[in-house]
C-alpha cells in the first residue's frame, strides 16, 4: 500500500531553517510529481511546493518563493523540503502529497513551529 512518512519538524527560531523529508513507498515513485502542503492551526490546507516525476520542474506558494527549495532522489524514493529564512507565519504542520491517478495520498504530518 502507498506510504508517505514525513521527518524533520520541530521547533527553530526565526530566520532558522529545516529540511523535511519524505520518505515513500508502495507505488513507483519516479513516476508521479510530488507535492508539499501545509495546514496552520484554523486554515485550510494549502500547496507549499511541487516537484515534478523527474525533478526537472517545480513550483511555489508565493509565500515560501525564494525561501524554500523543493528536490528528490528517485534512487531513495524520497523527496525534501529545503526551508530557509523561516518565520512565524510558516508554522503549520507540514505534509507530503501525491496523487495517483484520481486519489490524493498523504503523510501523518511533522510539526514545524518557528518561535523565539
Amino acid at each position: 500500500q502507498v506510504q508517505l512518512v514525513e521527518s524533520g519538524g520541530g521547533l527553530v527560531q526565526p530566520g532558522g531553517s529545516l529540511r523535511l523529508s519524505c520518505a515513500a513507498s508502495g507505488f513507483t515513485f519516479n513516476r508521479y510529481a510530488m507535492s508539499w502542503c501545509r495546514q496552520a492551526p484554523g486554515k485550510e490546507r494549502e500547496l507549499v511546493a511541487r516537484i515534478t516525476s523527474a525533478g526537472a520542474s517545480s513550483n511555489y506558494a508565493a509565500s515560501v518563493k525564494g525561501r524554500f527549495t523543493i528536490s528528490r532522489d528517485n534512487a531513495k524514493n524520497t523527496v525534501y523540503l529545503q526551508m530557509n529564512s523561516l518565520k512565524p507565519e510558516d508554522t503549520a504542520v507540514y505534509y507530503c502529497n501525491t496523487k495517483l491517478v484520481v486519489v490524493d495520498y498523504w503523510g501523518q504530518g511533522t510539526q514545524v513551529t518557528v518561535s523565539s
